[in-house]
């Protein structure tokens, strides 16, 4: 495949670095680039800053916000919005709920939600895994029962990222018992302040409060905040997923991660050592190979018609795999620094960043290692690329 880029590509890769340095607030920069996390108040800035010039949600239809852009343009932006530690828009808004909505929702749905999904003015969280429920989603047991024009909710959630901030949550519930468990599932969006939804934090290795569990006890939900229709939520939830994969490549994050790598080696020395030098070229060349295959498949995914390539499982796989390696590559450079290396300052903002038992980039290292479960388990990808792309695994 060709990565030239036409001189047209590299005049918009410019217009969005510009825009990207002027406009996006210099303190959130220097907080992602130091690999901290952000307050909620900054989150929704930062993603204001990116939907006034289009830069939120270019994926979507036109007459919801989207652009009419090319696959190669939607990866440049994408790309641009890494190397230049600014944020990444909410995913459980643009890349997950959103597409959902604007697919299958109704057109009160779509006029009610996009533009504030778009805006960041409404958050929301994503409720599929459960106890007993991961890997094997189809499994859940959260019960949706109709009354009237109302479903009443009962059960539960886990591992719920940023529930504890979120607006709204959409959910996958049963809503159906008498079928195969992949029938009878249900999408629904439900608003988190409604009575009935109370929210117990977990606190993970590298030290925040990200995810979460979540507990439904006679939760109503009106009927009209039902997405498609009755028990065609684990459709939506493959289009969703395949949307939540595609994102996972994480090229330019991981390029400005061992960009930083590289600097710190060649100022203190280590790039000397023949044995580092390879690890880091190694994960270099694998990055090279995951911007190829990312862009093949973007491109894939988005033809007419196509659907979600299964190959969105490869940039899982190995987006994970390149991240968790630059997170090594950096422990590793920064040395005994990286014990302290973007401690939270004892300032105002310190409660939002959690950093009081541990450096940001610690942090960091450790928040890589989730990238082989969650959004699918790495064994679970395989599965489907030998399924899908491979042809093995059939009947005989």
């Amino acid at each position: 495949m060709d990565l030239q880029l036409t001189p047209a590509e590299r005049d918009f890769r410019a217009e969005v670095r510009d825009y990207l340095r002027s406009a996006m607030p210099q303190r959130i920069r220097d907080a992602v680039y130091a690999e901290k996390p952000l307050p909620r108040a900054w989150t929704v800035e930062a993603q204001q800053v990116l939907n006034r010039a289009g830069y939120a949600v270019p994926h979507w239809p036109v007459e919801w916000g989207g652009r009419d852009w090319s696959p190669v343009q939607r990866a440049i932006l994408a790309e641009e919005i890494d190397r230049n530690a600014c944020p990444k828009p909410l995913a459980f808004n643009t890349a997950l709920v959103g597409p959902v909505i604007a697919a299958f929702g109704s057109e009160d749905q779509k006029r009610r939600f996009l533009a504030p999904i778009a805006n960041l003015d409404l958050w929301f969280c994503q409720g599929f895994s459960e106890p007993g429920a991961g890997s094997d989603l189809a499994s859940l047991k959260t019960a949706a029962v109709r009354d009237g024009d109302h479903y009443r909710i009962n059960g539960q959630k886990i591992w719920t990222t940023y529930a504890h901030e979120a607006d709204w949550i959409f959910c996958l519930v049963r809503t159906d018992t008498s079928g195969r468990k992949q029938q009878g599932i249900s999408f629904i969006l439900i608003d988190m302040a409604t009575p009935g939804i109370s929210v117990r934090p977990i606190r993970t290795i590298d030290g925040y409060h990200h995810v979460n569990e979540v507990f439904f006890d006679d939760v109503r939900v009106p009927v009209d905040n039902l997405v498609g229709e009755e028990g065609r939520g684990w459709d939506y939830a493959k289009y969703l997923l395949g949307q939540e994969r595609t994102s996972m490549g994480n090229v330019g994050f991981s390029r400005r991660r061992l960009e930083r790598v590289r600097a710190l080696a060649q100022a203190s020395g280590l790039i000397e050592d023949p044995a580092f030098r390879r690890r880091l070229t190694l994960a270099e060349i694998e990055l090279k190979a995951l911007e190829v295959t990312q862009m093949r498949v973007v491109a894939s995914e988005r033809a007419p018609g196509a659907g979600v390539d299964p190959k969105v499982s490869i940039l899982k796989i190995k987006g994970g795999e390149v991240l968790q390696m630059a997170a090594a590559l950096l422990l590793e450079a920064l040395g005994p620094g990286a014990l302290t290396a973007g401690f939270a300052d004892a300032g105002p903002d310190a409660e939002f960043h959690g950093l009081d038992t541990q450096s940001a980039v610690l942090s960091a290292y450790f928040t890589s290692r989730k990238y082989s479960i969650f959004g699918g388990s790495n064994e679970v990808q395989r599965n489907i690329l030998a399924k899908s792309v491979l042809g093995l695994g059939g009947t005989r």
